[in-house]
Order: structure tokens, then sequence, then C-alpha cells
């Protein structure tokens, strides 16, 4: 047996166990496998290592085909937006309804007829647009004073129409009672007849020329009909 010096033997210990480790270190290395993660960018979706496709996220959806290729999709424009054709689409604004202040009142010729008295309540455009009228007017007959006489008339049966009218056109409405010499009511002679345009408070006062009317007792109602287009029946 050759005799080695301590110093020796330390030394070839730790070349010894430096090879081991050298030799662990390699197996673990050999054994082991490291994957880069994949960088996912804002909007963008990464394929996963595991060899799956994660979702596509929110943002990263298409909103339309490219061109070119077939099932393209476009969204259709809004509602008062500007179309590809032309300006913007929004519906034609409807005439609005005649206001007492455009309007003039006037009241026709008498037409009796049948015990009846009829005189046509007249409205007229007298405003430089083009506006309606549509259902029926209100009325009353009054004092010089202001004060009403009788009650308010009644109105008859019929189905309301709206009306347009251009500057100077009219529409009108049936006033009729019956006559008073016929019918024995209790009559007064009123000095002027308010009417009032439908949908409207204010009132327009037309002097009145058609002598005695109904006021009280029997057979005293007052009738309007529904507005119809012209001047006369």
């Amino acid at each position: 047996m050759v005799y080695a010096p301590r110093s020796a033997r330390h030394g070839a210990l730790l070349v010894g166990t430096f090879a081991v480790l050298g030799l662990l270190t390699a197996c673990g290395n050999s054994n082991t496998h490291h994957s880069t993660p994949a960088v996912i960018s804002s909007g963008t979706a990464a394929p996963a290592t595991d060899g799956t496709q994660s979702p596509v996220s929110a943002t990263s959806a298409p909103t339309a085909a490219t061109s070119g290729s077939t099932g393209t999709a476009s969204s259709p424009a809004p509602r008062g937006s500007a179309s590809q054709g032309g300006g913007p689409t929004t519906a034609p604004a409807a005439s609005s309804r005649c206001h007492t202040s455009e309007l003039r009142a006037s009241v026709g010729r008498n037409d009796p007829g049948a015990g009846q008295e009829n005189f046509p309540v007249v409205f007229t455009n007298q405003s430089a647009r083009t506006c309606t009228v549509h259902g029926f007017p209100g009325a009353a007959f009054v004092t010089a004073s202001g004060g009403q006489l009788g009650p308010d008339p009644k109105r008859e049966s019929g189905s309301p129409v709206t009306i347009t009218l251009k500057p100077g056109q009219s529409a009108w409405a049936g006033l009729t009672f019956s006559n008073p010499g016929i019918s024995g009511a209790k009559t007064a002679t009123p000095a002027a007849l308010l009417v009032t345009p439908p949908d409207e408070r204010d009132s327009l006062k037309v002097a009145w020329a058609g002598g005695a009317v109904p006021v009280g007792g029997n057979s005293s109602s007052v009738f309007l009909s529904v507005l119809a287009p012209g001047s006369a029946p």
C-alpha cells in the first residue's frame, strides 16, 4: 500500500465530490423541461402551451368581414343618420294644427229647412303657412257685455277628419237649432257668437245677425257638427 499524504487525500476527495455533483446536475437537466411563457399583447389571443387554443377576447373579435370575402356583414345606418346614398334619413314633418291667431271666423247665410235654422260657421286660414283642423269647434251666444246666453251647443254625431288648410282655405261646421217660433222655446237675441277652433282655448268673436235664438225651454238645444272642408254645405 502506497502512503499518500493527508493533503493529497483531501484533494482527491474534493475532485470526486465535484464529479458526482456534475453527474447529478447533468441528469437533472436531461429530465426537466423549461418552457418560455407566451407573451399576450392587448386584444390578441396566443395559443396555450398544452396544444389547445385559448378563447378569442372580445376586443380581438372582428366587427365585419374583410373586403373580398364571402358573407360580408354590414351594419344598417342608424335612423336619422346619413345613409350611403345621401343626406339624413328623417321622417317628413307633419303640418301642425291651426291656432286661433291664424284663423278668421265668420257665420254664413242661414239655410232653413223642415223647421230648422242652419248656419255655417266658417274658419279661414289667414296665416302664411299650411296648418290643420280636426274635430268639433266650440261656440256660445253672448250679449254685448259678454254674458253667455243659453247652454253650450251640443255635438251632432259625426266622424272627425283632419283637414289641411293652405293659406286662404276654409273649413266649416254647421250650427243648427229648431225655429223658436215653431218650438215655443224661450228666446234671446245675441250680440255675437264666440267660436273656438278645435284644441284651442282662445275664441274668435263674430257679430251675430241671425236674429233670435233658443236659450231655454222646449227644444232649445243648439247643435254643432264636425268640421268639413270648404265654406258651406
